[in-house]
């Protein structure tokens, strides 16, 4: 072991369980968007309901990123950019989803956006690890701090775009008391 903590071989399982973690769970969000209970169609009249414009083009967007995001995680590719990804999707649901409902995601709340996006900025400062196709191809990524500002400012700087062009929530009419 390092002065610093962790050996070699400790953050390349930290990495990998963090990575076996995140990824698959990604993957099985998108998947759910595209053909869960209710399919896109049903994915497309949720995101319509959150005020998200146009909303076939986002659910669709939104399995497309979690799927390749949670593929690219599991595989340990080109960090930061999955992590990124994962940041960006997490913003989002926590701006439109989870807004206004308190921490706890058992009320709706933001508990899990900010988890699993925090998560995603520790892998990408931790890096894939050895035990990934980064750690054995020839590429050239982006870990500790670096990798975290990375991920985590171009997650947040891509869904705060995206926001600001595309979410139109419907603005709640005063009840004024009168029947």
């Amino acid at each position: 072991m390092n002065v610093h903590g962790a050996s070699g071989s400790g953050r390349d399982t930290a990495s990998l369980a963090l990575r076996a973690t995140l990824g698959p769970m990604l993957m099985a969000h998108g998947w759910n968007k595209l053909r869960g209970a209710g399919g896109i169609a049903g994915t497309t009249k949720w995101f319509d309901s959150l005020g998200l414009r146009p909303a076939g083009l986002h659910a669709r967007v939104a399995a497309g990123t979690e799927l390749a995001a949670g593929a690219g995680l599991l595989a340990g590719l080109a960090n930061p950019l999955p992590a990124a990804a994962a940041v960006g999707l997490m913003t989002v649901a926590a701006r439109t989803d989870h807004r206004g409902k308190g921490f706890f995601v058992f009320k709706g709340g933001w508990e899990y956006t900010a988890v699993v996006g925090g998560a995603a900025v520790a892998l990408a400062a931790l890096g894939h690890g050895r035990w990934s196709l980064d750690g054995v191809l020839p590429v050239r990524t982006r870990n500790g701090t670096r990798g975290a500002v990375i991920a985590a400012g171009l997650g947040t700087v891509a869904a705060g775009a995206m926001l600001r062009v595309s979410y139109r929530p419907a603005v709640a009419e005063p009840d004024t008391g009168e029947v």
